[in-house]
């Protein structure tokens, strides 16, 4: 078992931050940013793995779950928020809980974090089972709302993975799948919002992503099931319809709008 050092807690590289000019402190800034990606790449074995075995699940209907607090919880939400518009799937298929409900998304809820048990709980209302995935996110790797919620998932035979920036912490040797991101220190120390965060941010784009990908949501480079929610998304649809299928704007538009989707028109004209 890996020996756990809190390297989110450790002192910044950097002193007397409040004697910087602003141009200094955005570089330096800058400079500790410019490492999280090789980070992000020495964990990339344990992000395909976590992809591979969620599209099997998705396959049967399954659902992919994260559960964190403060930013990792906004992480999370805002990850799964992105799904439906990005790639048309239903709002229930990724889903991201965050310690103190919803009311914690814009304004921190004291001690939420604290409780060992809320995320089962949390989780119950969604009747989770052993076709979902459970995905913590925690910089530190010790928060409580995670941990409890990860036992108990595993407990009940549903797979578990554990994004974390401390190798060894419990929440990488608790999950089945331990994505541990060394980023280093904080440029602000223990400020975790911002290498550990950006980290964590990337990492999820890459869960779903792929996962969408793997499984058929996407065609070529293409987001061919995206929601038409917007002026900008319509036209993004028609300009892929008029590249499939040779046709012009409006001929495109009109079968977008049609058919519902990208992929839908498509399939139907091509």
């Amino acid at each position: 078992m890996k020996k756990h050092i809190k390297i989110t807690e450790e002192a910044s590289l950097y002193d007397q931050l409040e004697e910087m000019s602003s141009l200094d402190i955005v570089s330096n800034i800058n400079n500790e940013d410019k490492k999280v990606a090789n980070a992000v790449e020495e964990v990339l074995p344990q992000v395909a793995r976590l992809v591979d075995e969620t599209a099997k699940r998705f396959e049967k209907g399954g659902r992919l779950f994260y559960i964190g607090a403060g930013t990792s919880g906004r992480l999370g939400i805002l990850d799964a928020s992105e799904i439906p518009p990005t790639f048309g799937m239903p709002y229930d298929r990724v889903i991201g809980l965050i310690a103190g409900g919803d009311t914690a998304i814009r304004k921190a809820v004291e001690f939420a974090e604290d409780d060992l048990d809320q995320a089962w709980k949390d989780l119950q209302e969604f009747d989770i089972n052993s076709n979902d995935v459970l995905v913590g996110i925690a910089a530190s790797g010790t928060t409580p709302y995670v941990l409890g919620g990860i036992a108990k998932a595993k407990d009940h035979g549903i797979l578990t993975a554990g994004i974390t920036n401390n190798p060894g912490s419990p929440l990488a040797t608790g999950s089945d799948i331990a994505i541990e991101v060394n980023v280093g220190p904080e440029f602000l120390t223990g400020s975790t919002r911002m290498k550990s965060g950006t980290s964590q941010k990337m990492v999820l784009n890459m869960i779903t992503t792929a996962l969408m990908i793997r499984i058929g949501r996407v065609k070529g480079n293409k987001m061919v099931n995206m929601q038409l929610s917007n002026t900008k998304l319509v036209d993004r649809g028609t300009r892929y319809i008029m590249e499939e299928l040779g046709l012009n704007y409006e001929e495109a538009e009109k079968a977008l709008k049609q058919y519902g989707s990208v992929k839908n028109a498509v399939d139907a004209l091509k």
